[in-house]
């Protein structure tokens, strides 16, 4: 039996969160690591409790307004990662190209969803 996997967003969000609590765990204890381990965890466990909130939106527009509060962790949270890597705060750095591409792919598709959203109201 072939079995097709379902997309679904709010798994993809989820399992994003779990790696970037990982992701924080594994900060170093300076003072630095802990604020940015702080801001990341913030930042990249928002978009998927955001995303569930767009599933019960009260009208199109507060569907597309969380997605946008999603959408902008996100990006916060790109900005993050990329600070980890330029001050080499992950051994290796490679390590968190993964995790940088899943966030490219989850704000292609917030943003494509937003603009669907857009056109739909």
């Amino acid at each position: 039996m072939n079995k097709e996997r379902k997309f679904d967003l709010q798994d993809r969000l989820i399992d994003y969160a779990v790696r970037i609590i990982n992701l924080s765990e594994a900060l170093p204890t300076t003072k630095t690591g802990k604020h940015v381990s702080s801001q990341i965890l913030r930042s990249g466990t928002s978009p998927a409790p955001n995303y569930g909130e767009a599933q019960s939106a009260e009208s199109p527009a507060d569907f597309i307004h969380k997605l946008k509060i999603s959408l902008k962790e996100l990006r916060e949270t790109e900005i993050w990662l990329k600070i980890i890597a330029k001050a080499k705060m992950i051994n290796p750095i490679s390590q968190l190209a993964p995790l940088l591409q899943e966030t490219d792919e989850l704000i292609a598709i917030l943003f494509t969803s937003i603009e669907t959203a857009k056109k739909q109201r």
